[in-house]
C-alpha cells in the first residue's frame, strides 16, 4: 500500500480538524483542552485508506498564529496540502502565513478546500471561490481543483475523496533506499512501555531491535517496538506515521525537534549557509538579525549573516524584501541539517513568517568572512555550486574546499546525504577522467587530483632548493618535508603523492630521507680528503671509536660541512650510529656479531661482562653497544644477561 502525507493548513477555526475528522473518522484533536476550546492547539492525526491501495496520513496544524511554530513541526514531510477556506470568512492572516509556509517549503501539490459551506449562500460561495483562485495565483496551487465542502452536512466529501485518489496516483513513492531520519514530533510515556516517539519518517526505514542514534547528543537507542498508522509492525519504511518505542531512555531526554538516524551516519551543525528568499510582504533582513529558524520539527534562534556585498558596512547590509541571497545561520544549539532541507524563518520580534529556503552546505567553518574579501567571493561561488551544479561539480567544490586535500566515503555521505554507492558513481566518471584520484577502494576515499598535482609540484620544488641549500646532504627527511608540503594533507594524500614520484623516478626514497631521483653528491677533493679520513679513522679505532667531536675537529675543513659528510658516510651504511655519542665502522659493527655467533655455539645467554671481554672493550662501550644490538635484534634483554638470537 502506498502511503502518503497529507497535510492541513488555514486559518483557525476554519474547519480543519472537523474536515480531517469528517473524512477519517478519527478526532485528531487528542489534547484535552483542544477539545475543549474547539481548536488545535499542537499536531494531530489521523488515517484514511483509500481502496487498499493508498493509505493518507493526516497532519492536521494548528491556524492559530500563537501556534504556528507547531503547524510548522507538522508541515514538514508532507506530499500534499489541503488548503483549507472557511466560507464564512473567506481568506484570513494565518491563511496567507500558511499559504506563504507551504511556498516556502515547496510543497508540490495541493487541493483547495472551502469549509462551512452549509454557513453561506450560494452567491458567497462563488465570491470565496474567485478570490481563492486570484489568491493563489502563480503558486503551486494555481490550476488546482477547488472543492467546496460541508463536514457537518456530508457535502463534497465523495468529490474530494476522489481527488485525493486521484492525486495519490500522481504522487512519487518515498525512497525507502535513503539514509533513515524520522524527525520528532512528539515524545511520550506510555504505560507499559516506556518511552516513545512519532514522526513522520521522511527517508529510509527502520527496523525492530535496530540501533538508532538521536541528533544532538549522539546518544545510541534501541528499537524496542514500530506502530506505523497505530499497527505494530516490524518495519516502518519512508512517508509513513511512525511511532517508535525506544528502550534506555528517559522520556525527558528526548523533545520534539531532535532527529533519529542511522547510528555514526551523520554529525550536527550549528553553521549553515543556504539560499534564502525573503517574501515580498517581509521587513528588510539586517545583517546580523536574529530570527526564529524552524526546519523538520526543530525551533532554534539564528544569527542571519549575509554573505551578499550590498553595503560597505557590515552594520549597513540589508536584504531587500521579495529578494534572494546566500545567507549564513549561526544557530544557537546544534541541530542535524543537510543540503536540500528546507527551513522558515520568522522575525524574532513580533513573530512573523518572513522567509525560508534550502540549506546547501552543512559543514561551514567558524572563521567570520570579512564582507568584502576574496574568501568571501570563493564562498559565493562555492555556494552557486551547490545550489546548481551537478552532483560531479559539487564533489569537486567539496574537494577543492576540504582542508586534508580528500574526502571519505563517510564524510561525503554526512556532507551531502548520499548514499556510498552514489558517491561511487559520482566518482567513477571523474576518476576516468582524470580528475579525482583514488586513494582507497572500499570504502571510498577520493583525492583531487589538482590538488595531487599541485603538491607533487611543490615537493619536487622543495627538494631542489633543499639539494641547493645543502649539496653535501643525500636528502630531506620524509618528516621535514611532510612539514614544509604536506602540513594541511591527510597522511593518505603523503603517500600518494610520493608513491607517485616514486613511480614517476622523479624521487628516490632510502628509509626515512627523500631525495631527487638526479641528484648526486659531487665533493671537493678536499671534501673527499676529509671523508676518507673521517672513515680511516673509525676503521683503525674498531669497537674503541673515538668521539665524533674529536675525529671532526682534526679536519682541515670547517665544522658545519665536516657534519654533512660525517651524514653521507652513515647515510652510505660506511659509518654506524650506536647512540647520539658513539659512531663505529660498520666492518667493526659486523666483526662484533660474527664474533656473538661463534659465542652463541657455545651459549645462548651473554652477560655484560662476558661482552665486554668478547669484544674487549669497557663499560663505555658495551652498554650502548649491546643497547643497539637489541634494537636490531641481535640480542634482548633477559635481566642481567642477553639472549642472543
Amino acid at each position: 500500500m502506498k502511503n502518503i502525507i497529507v497535510g492541513t493548513a488555514g486559518h483557525i477555526d476554519h474547519g480543519k480538524s472537523a474536515l480531517v475528522r469528517a473524512l477519517t473518522g478519527t478526532d485528531p484533536d487528542r489534547l484535552e483542552e483542544e477539545k475543549r476550546r474547539g481548536i488545535t492547539i499542537d499536531i494531530g492525526f489521523a488515517t484514511l485508506d483509500l481502496d487498499h491501495e493508498y493509505r493518507l496520513g493526516f497532519v492536521d496544524v494548528p491556524g492559530h498564529e500563537r501556534f504556528v511554530k507547531n503547524m510548522l513541526a507538522g508541515v514538514g514531510g508532507i506530499d500534499l496540502v489541503l488548503f483549507v477556506v472557511a466560507a464564512d470568512q473567506s481568506i484570513q492572516p494565518q491563511t496567507r502565513e500558511h499559504f506563504d509556509i507551504c511556498r516556502l517549503l515547496e510543497i508540490p501539490r495541493g487541493v483547495i478546500v472551502i469549509t462551512k459551506t452549509d454557513l453561506v449562500n450560494p452567491e458567497i460561495l462563488e465570491l470565496v471561490k474567485l478570490e481563492m483562485e486570484e489568491f493563489v495565483a502563480g503558486s503551486f496551487l494555481e490550476g488546482a481543483l477547488l472543492v467546496a465542502v460541508s463536514s457537518r452536512t456530508g457535502e463534497g466529501l465523495d468529490r474530494l475523496q476522489a481527488e485525493l485518489r486521484r492525486i495519490a496516483g500522481e504522487v512519487p513513492a518515498k525512497d525507502a533506499s535513503r539514509h533513515f531520519r524520522l524527525p520528532i514530533d512528539r515524545a511520550f510515556v506510555m504505560k507499559g512501555f516506556g518511552s516513545v516517539v512519532t514522526g513522520t519518517l521522511i527517508a529510509g526505514t527502520v527496523q525492530k531491535d535496530a540501533e538508532v542514534e538521536v541528533h544532538p547528543g549522539g546518544k545510541r537507542l534501541r528499537v524496542r517496538g514500530i506502530q506505523v498508522h497505530n499497527q505494530p509492525v516490524a518495519e516502518a519504511r519512508a512517508g509513513q506515521r511512525t511511532a517508535l518505542n525506544l528502550a534506555s531512555v528517559e522520556t525527558g531526554e528526548l523533545v520534539r525537534g531532535m532527529i533519529l538516524t542511522d547510528p555514526g551516519r551523520f554529525v550536527v551543525t550549528q553553521r549553515v549557509h543556504t539560499m534564502l528568499h525573503l517574501l515580498a510582504s517581509a521587513p528588510p533582513l539586517k545583517n546580523g538579525a536574529r530570527v526564529h529558524f524552524h526546519s523538520g520539527t526543530a525551533e532554534l534562534i539564528a544569527k542571519a549573516v549575509l554573505l551578499e556585498e550590498s553595503a560597505e558596512k557590515e552594520s549597513e547590509r540589508k536584504l531587500e524584501a521579495g529578494r534572494a541571497a546566500f545567507v549564513e545561520f549561526r544557530l544557537d544549539s546544534p541541530t542535524l541539517l543537510l543540503p536540500g532541507d528546507r527551513f522558515i524563518i520568522r522575525q524574532f520580534s513580533p513573530v512573523i513568517t518572513i522567509g525560508g529556503g534550502r540549506v546547501l552546505d552543512n559543514w561551514v567553518p567558524r572563521q567570520a568572512v570579512p564582507a568584502r574579501s576574496p574568501r568571501r567571493e570563493e564562498t559565493r561561488k562555492f555556494l552557486q555550486i551547490l545550489e546548481k551544479g551537478s552532483r560531479g561539480e559539487i564533489l569537486l567544490a567539496l574537494l577543492s574546499r576540504s582542508p586534508g586535500g580528500c574526502l571519505r566515503e563517510e564524510d561525503l555521505i554526512a556532507h551531502t546525504g548520499w548514499l556510498a554507492d552514489e558517491c561511487r558513481q559520482v566518482a567513477l566518471p571523474l576518476r576516468e577522467a582524470s580528475q579525482v584520484v583514488f586513494l582507497q577502494e572500499n570504502p571510498l576515499w577520493v583525492a583531487e587530483s589538482a590538488r595531487l598535482e599541485r603538491l607533487r609540484q611543490e615537493a619536487v620544488k622543495t627538494l631542489e632548493r633543499f639539494h641547493q641549500q645543502n649539496p653535501l646532504l643525500p636528502g630531506i627527511s620524509k618528516e621535514e618535508l611532510r612539514s614544509r608540503v604536506f602540513s594541511s594533507a591527510e597522511p593518505q594524500v603523503t603517500d600518494a603523492v610520493l608513491r607517485l614520484l616514486t613511480e614517476q623516478g622523479q624521487i628516490l626514497i632510502s628509509g626515512e630521507t627523500v631525495k631527487l631521483g638526479t641528484h648526486k653528491i659531487v665533493l671537493k677533493e678536499e671534501e673527499e680528503q676529509s671523508k676518507r679520513q673521517i672513515a680511516r679513522a673509525f676503521e683503525q679505532a674498531g669497537l674503541t671509536a673515538p668521539a665524533v667531536k674529536e675525529v671532526l675537529g682534526k679536519l682541515s675543513i670547517e665544522r658545519r660541512r665536516a657534519e654533512k659528510i660525517l651524514q653521507i658516510l652513515l647515510q652510505e651504511g660506511v659509518l654506524v650510529r650506536v647512540s647520539e655519542d658513539l659512531v663505529f665502522h660498520a666492518e667493526a659493527i659486523r666483526k662484533l656479531r660474527r664474533l656473538l655467533a661463534e659465542y652463541k655455539s657455545q651459549s645462548a645467554r651473554i652477560t655484560v661482562g662476558a661482552f665486554k671481554d668478547l669484544a674487549q672493550v669497557s663499560r663505555k662501550y658495551a652498554i650502548p653497544l649491546l643497547e643497539y644490538l637489541d634494537r636490531e635484534h641481535v640480542t634482548r634483554r633477559a635481566g642481567d644477561e642477553r639472549i642472543l638470537l
